[in-house]
């Protein structure tokens, strides 16, 4: 009984420094966006860029499904993304009926250009921390990402190279 308390104490602890963590890279990225803001796109568009940056090709049904919305939503979304150049649509190879979504040049450089506002706001931590503690922190983070990748239905992997677009 003693380890099983163990364990739900080490979990507590564990869920309440990564909710403590997320919530100062929030207030770290709306910061960030004070200095660059990350407009006109919005989080929920955002999250669609992510998306498709991991998985180029899929169609509306797919990644509404990833993204856990509606149809309607999803293409209202990719309609607003495509007025802005930041995805394209084509017709795909498996079916006529069907759209492929990919990130345009522009849409890839978008992100390419927050995630180096991201890293830069992050670098200044971490270069503050002891090398042993960046070791830590990679190896920490990585078994995090593994676990929510495995728990999250719908979640993209981001060493999926192949992604179901039927």
């Amino acid at each position: 009984m003693n380890s099983e308390a163990s364990v739900r104490d080490d979990q507590g602890a564990a869920t309440h420094a990564a909710r403590e963590v997320i919530e100062l890279l929030e207030v770290l990225w709306s910061r960030g966006r004070d200095i660059a803001p990350t407009a006109p796109v919005s989080s929920s568009q955002l999250r669609v860029l992510y998306v498709l940056d991991g998985a180029q090709g899929i169609n509306l049904r797919t990644l509404g499904e990833f993204l856990g919305s509606a149809p309607s939503s999803v293409s209202r979304m990719c309609d607003r993304l495509h007025a802005l150049g930041f995805i394209e649509r084509s017709l795909s190879s498996a079916s006529r009926r069907e759209l492929e979504l990919r990130l345009s040049s522009r849409g890839e450089n978008y992100l390419n250009e927050l995630r180096a506002r991201r890293e830069s706001g992050l670098l200044d931590a971490i270069s503050a921390m002891r090398p042993a503690e960046r070791t830590a922190l990679v190896k920490g983070l990585s078994g995090f990402q593994r676990a929510v990748e495995d728990t999250v239905p719908g979640r993209l992997r981001a060493h999926d190279d192949a992604v179901d677009t039927a």
